[in-house]
């Protein structure tokens, strides 16, 4: 388990919060912070993590071929996770993904980052 400050925490949970308010961008640029001083996982995970946002920051400006072109990289490095990681549920944001990669429209809603073992109280602060 990689032991996280407490602000590292808070920019975390920060872009989480951005991410489910739509506000894509400004989530990417939360994480990437954080990303690059990481390694080994913890980087593939935030890595992972800001190409998704910005594949729906592509989408949301009309680019539908760089958001599956997005999405197809953060899932790549998703993909080797586990299921859940910093306390959020990457299996349920892996399948969300995986629904839009060929989606044309949002008719089923933009996608949310879920909080393991809970509808959203849990804090990214226990790790995992």
């Amino acid at each position: 388990m990689v032991e996280r400050t407490t602000e590292e925490n808070k920019k975390f949970q920060r872009g989480v919060a951005l991410f489910n308010a739509r506000e894509y961008f400004e989530a990417h640029e939360v994480w990437e912070e954080l990303w690059l001083p990481a390694s080994g996982d913890e980087r593939a995970f935030l890595q992972g993590l800001i190409q998704v946002a910005a594949a729906f920051h592509h989408y949301g400006r009309g680019n539908v071929l760089g958001m599956r072109s997005l999405l197809a990289a953060g899932l790549t490095k998703l993909d080797g996770l586990a299921d859940v990681h910093w306390g959020i549920d990457v299996t349920k944001l892996r399948e969300d993904a995986r629904e839009w990669v060929g989606r044309e429209d949002q008719a089923h809603g933009w996608p949310q980052i879920r909080w393991a073992g809970s509808a959203g109280s849990r804090t990214a602060e226990r790790g995992d």
